[in-house]
């Protein structure tokens, strides 16, 4: 009888500190869970504070004060543009069996510049 009673006290005291360890594993999880909700609240917060400060920076109006002072644009003139007679021609046509790259390169040399316009003579 008495090693019966050893035998449960002992027991006992496995299956108490079996239970305090789950709970001291839930606890330490519950307080990891805690901490990872914190840092996406954080992160959350962050990432609005950046969309909304990239909203400020791509308003147009902002960005159109920003092309006015620094890169200086100039209208666009119509002497610009030129009627598509004055377009290279297009590169030749090439089997497949050939080097496509090699035949562009033999090619004549065109540009697609508009030449300047003559001066008026009044």
């Amino acid at each position: 009888m008495r090693l019966l009673n050893i035998l449960v006290i002992c027991t006992l005291v496995l299956a108490a500190s079996a239970v305090y360890k789950i709970k001291f594993d839930s606890t330490l999880q519950a307080a990891r869970v805690a901490k990872l909700n914190g840092e996406l609240r954080r992160e959350r917060d962050v990432i609005a504070a950046l969309r909304a400060e990239w909203a400020q920076l791509d308003t147009p109006a902002r960005i159109a004060q920003l092309a006015e002072r620094f890169l200086k644009l100039q209208p666009v003139r119509a002497s610009q543009f030129d009627d598509l007679g004055h377009l290279p021609p297009r590169p030749p046509k090439v089997p497949a069996a050939e080097d496509a790259i090699g035949v562009m390169i033999d090619a004549p040399a065109t540009t697609g510049s508009v030449p300047a316009p003559a001066p008026q003579i009044r």
